[in-house]
Parts: C-alpha cells; sequence; structure tokens
C-alpha cells in the first residue's frame, strides 16, 4: 500500500515540477506538412534529462526520473520508450535503475528514427533528402538536430518550390483563315450552252452549221420540182 502511495506521489511531483520552466518558454514556430505556421515540436535529448547519477540515486529519485521519462515519452507519442518504462515500473529498483543505466538510450534512439521517418512520407524534395541524411548519420544528435531544426528548413524550401509557378511551355496556334478571304468558285457548265432542245432553249444556230442546213434544203426543193416536172409529162403522154 505505501509502495502505491510512493508511486502515485512521484508521479504527481514529476508532473509538477517541469510546469514551472515551460510555462516561461515560448515554443519556436515552423511549417507543418501543409505549409501553414504551427509551434514546433522540440524534441528533448534524454541525456539532458537525466541529470542523477543512476548508481548512487535513491529509491525515490530513480522513481521519479523513471515517471518524468514516462511523461515526455507519452508527450512525444514515443511508443518503444512508453512501453519499455511502463514494464519496468512494474519490477524492482535495482531493474529499473539498470534498464535506465543502458537501455532507456536505446529505445530514445529507436523511437527519434521512426519519428525522421515518418516525416518523409508527407515530405517534399528536400524533406525527404534531409531526412536520408540524417538517417544515414544514424546518431541520436542527427536525428535531433534534423527533428528541431532541419526539417523545418527543408520544409521551407519545399514550401517556397510550391508557391512558385513554373513557367509552362506555350504553343502559338496555327492561324485560322480569316473571315473576309473566300475560295472562288469553280465554275460550272452553263445549261445554255448544252444541246439543242435543253431548258431554257439555245442560241440560234449560225455559221458553217446554218449554210450546212440551207443547202440541203435547197437540194430538197431541187429534187421535189424535178419529180412535180416529170410526173406532170406522164399525165399528158397518158391523156393525149
Amino acid at each position: 500500500m505505501r509502495g502505491k502511495i510512493l508511486a502515485g506521489a512521484l508521479m504527481a511531483l514529476a508532473f509538477f515540477i517541469p510546469a514551472t520552466p515551460a510555462a516561461a518558454e515560448t515554443p519556436p514556430l515552423g511549417l507543418d506538412e501543409s505549409c501553414q505556421m504551427v509551434e514546433r515540436k522540440v524534441y528533448k535529448d534524454i541525456r539532458e534529462i537525466i541529470t542523477i547519477d543512476l548508481d548512487t540515486a535513491s529509491h525515490a529519485e530513480i522513481h521519479l526520473l523513471a515517471y518524468r521519462l514516462l511523461e515526455v515519452a507519452d508527450d512525444y507519442s514515443f511508443g518503444s520508450t512508453s512501453r519499455s518504462l511502463q514494464e519496468e515500473l512494474d519490477g524492482s529498483t535495482d531493474d529499473l535503475r539498470s534498464f535506465l543505466k543502458g537501455h532507456v538510450e536505446d529505445r530514445w534512439w529507436i523511437d527519434l528514427r521512426i519519428k525522421v521517418n515518418q516525416t518523409m512520407a508527407s515530405g517534399g524534395a528536400n524533406v525527404k533528402e534531409t531526412a536520408q541524411e540524417a538517417l544515414k548519420t544514424s546518431t541520436m544528435d542527427a536525428y535531433l538536430a534534423y527533428l528541431n531544426d532541419g526539417l523545418y528548413a527543408a520544409r521551407e524550401l519545399d514550401c517556397a518550390a510550391q508557391a512558385t509557378p513554373t513557367p509552362s511551355a506555350t504553343t502559338t496556334p496555327a492561324p485560322t483563315p480569316s473571315a473576309t478571304t473566300t475560295d472562288a468558285p469553280t465554275p460550272t457548265p452553263s445549261a445554255s450552252q448544252g444541246a439543242p432542245g435543253g431548258e431554257g432553249g439555245g442560241l440560234p444556230v449560225t455559221g458553217a452549221n446554218t449554210a450546212t442546213v440551207a443547202g440541203i434544203g435547197g437540194a430538197l426543193l431541187l429534187l421535189g420540182g424535178v419529180g412535180y416536172l416529170i410526173g406532170r409529162r406522164r399525165r399528158t403522154r397518158f391523156a393525149s
């Protein structure tokens, strides 16, 4: 019973102690994934939180530190660190001391690396490139420098690139024919130039065609006159 009361008191004290200096701090501003100005998420270095000598710290000091780390881990959504601390807090003080001395920094490192990878999913070209450099370095210092500063500097470059429109290639449209320009109509044969008997009547036949018709008509008249004379003589002879 006394252990539970002590644990509750230590947890309450862990929540209360950092509240006073934190209230005086003004969080820096930076751009989020949608290029909106927001308060930055400043990740703490776990080595700055562990300020006691873990070898000589008392039972109360060890548990107070563990609850303080758990509070920060939950605030950052550090799943690996938070789960491990909760498991160790249920054990003995010696096991908790051993975990804080040799394993809690490893869990913190893992959670920082996960955060770096998560920023790449919604980041632009500069964010991805800067994150890759931090992952290649693979140290806690590199992860903290990226998450607290490098990420926001890279986002500014990506957001600036989105705000500046790139000139697009323009094509000159082909000239369209003017409404005042018309093609010359193709002449079509007139009906009056057709063969005789067409609709509308043809022009009077003249020239060589007229002479031929007149000659034929004269020959027919001459033949008709000769025939008439021959017929008349035959009737005269027959009558006498």
